[in-house]
């Protein structure tokens, strides 16, 4: 399966996490595709793959006999979408062979204008996959999912491509800042890992987005 074709199946699954939600994960619905992704995954032969009791997805691709010594290297993508905006019965839309010019979203009256994303002319000819306008498209980050799971089964594919442990880890509520509070890094077992997740096609970024945030209340007149 291709890496789009994936994306259009989990972006159909709402997962949208919430800031005023004191629980863990914020929203039980976020469980719905970490189990999807479990099964996915041990049907790739990932027999560990498991989501614990606060929708942390783990899962391991074993090393090729002789690379079980080699460095392990993790990939991580967030299951959660934004609570911006809606993120339940998502109708994407298609555009092949893409203009470069200002894109319509469905009927909404929304516009992603050129103007304002320079970089879309970058894009002319290619197929985009855009919202319609009505709700988020949720590619943030079900697109690195995605990738993540058919490299996995490419390697799959490729049994010629030697490699050492592949650790896959997919966190609970991202959007909100509270990803990486509960992710066990010591059971994950990577040495080096990649966050999957946005950025120009070819593009490693190595800051650090840290998500902090303050609440600050003034009293007086």
């Amino acid at each position: 399966m291709r890496a789009y074709e994936r994306m259009l199946n989990y972006i159909k699954i709402w997962t949208t996490s919430d800031s005023s939600s004191e629980s863990v994960p914020s929203t039980s619905r976020q469980f719905d595709l970490a189990r999807i992704l479990v099964e996915e995954m041990k049907k790739l032969g990932i027999e560990d793959a498991h989501v614990d009791d606060k929708c942390y997805v783990y899962g391991t691709l074993p090393a090729k006999k002789g690379y079980e010594d080699k460095t392990k290297l993790g990939f991580i993508a967030h299951l959660d979408t934004s609570e911006d905006m809606s993120g339940q019965n998502v109708n994407p839309q298609i555009i092949e062979n893409y203009d470069g010019k200002d894109i319509n979203l469905g009927e909404s009256g929304r516009v992603i204008k050129v103007s304002d994303f320079e970089h879309l002319k970058d894009f002319k000819g290619r197929t985009l996959i855009t919202t319609d306008g009505s709700t988020l498209l949720g590619a943030d980050d079900k697109a690195g999912i995605s990738e993540i799971v058919t490299a996995i089964e490419y390697l799959v594919n490729n049994p010629e491509i030697k490699h050492g442990d592949i650790k896959i880890g997919f966190t609970p509520d991202e959007e909100i800042g509270r990803g990486a509070d509960l992710f066990n890094v010591e059971k994950f077992g990577a040495k080096y890992a990649y966050t999957i997740d946005g950025g120009i096609m070819g593009e490693l970024q190595y800051e650090n987005f840290n998500a902090a945030a303050a609440k600050i209340t003034i009293q007086g007149r």
